[in-house]
């Protein structure tokens, strides 16, 4: 685990973050597809563990009933994937690695909603725990099943995955 710095686009909106694993994920869901233009290829990092500078340039869009999504206001980058529910899976923030001043030194290590993956690409390397959407709903269960506590300000998605 390092310290990384990165930040928008524009540089409006930058960030420190300590502790950074050196794992990542992706996502392929259509949701994370539409939101990056690929997969998301995130690190999950404990919220308090991420200092931002220009906090005041950071939009949120609550992008399903248990999650948000943040992004640059000037520049339109996405910054971050936060679940918002109160439970096991709140108090980490999701950064996308594009986002950070050096991407180089991450191991993907595994890959969710690869029934989603479009057929255009494939992640080389071996050694990836892969889940399927039914694998994610099925460990996710408690934020599926979570009551609508807030009506998504975004557009709607077929699919509420991340």
């Amino acid at each position: 685990m390092t310290e990384r710095t990165g930040g928008c686009m524009c540089g409006a909106v930058r960030f420190t973050a300590t502790e950074v694993p050196d794992r990542i994920g992706a996502c392929h869901c259509e949701m994370c597809r539409r939101w990056t233009g690929s997969a998301l290829l995130g690190v999950t990092i404990p919220l308090e563990k991420v200092e931002w500078d220009g906090e005041d340039h950071i939009g949120r869009i609550q992008s399903s009933h248990w999650a948000e999504r943040g992004f640059c206001t000037k520049c339109g980058s996405g910054l971050y994937f936060r679940v918002t529910m109160e439970g096991d899976y709140s108090g980490g923030i999701e950064l996308p690695v594009g986002v950070f001043d050096d991407p180089n030194g991450f191991v993907l290590s595994n890959e969710i909603y690869i029934d989603h993956k479009p057929d255009s690409f494939a992640y080389a390397g071996e050694g990836r725990k892969l889940m399927t959407r039914q694998d994610c709903i099925d460990k996710f269960a408690v934020l599926a099943d979570a009551p609508q506590n807030a009506a998504p300000t975004g557009p709607s998605e077929k699919e509420e995955t991340r």
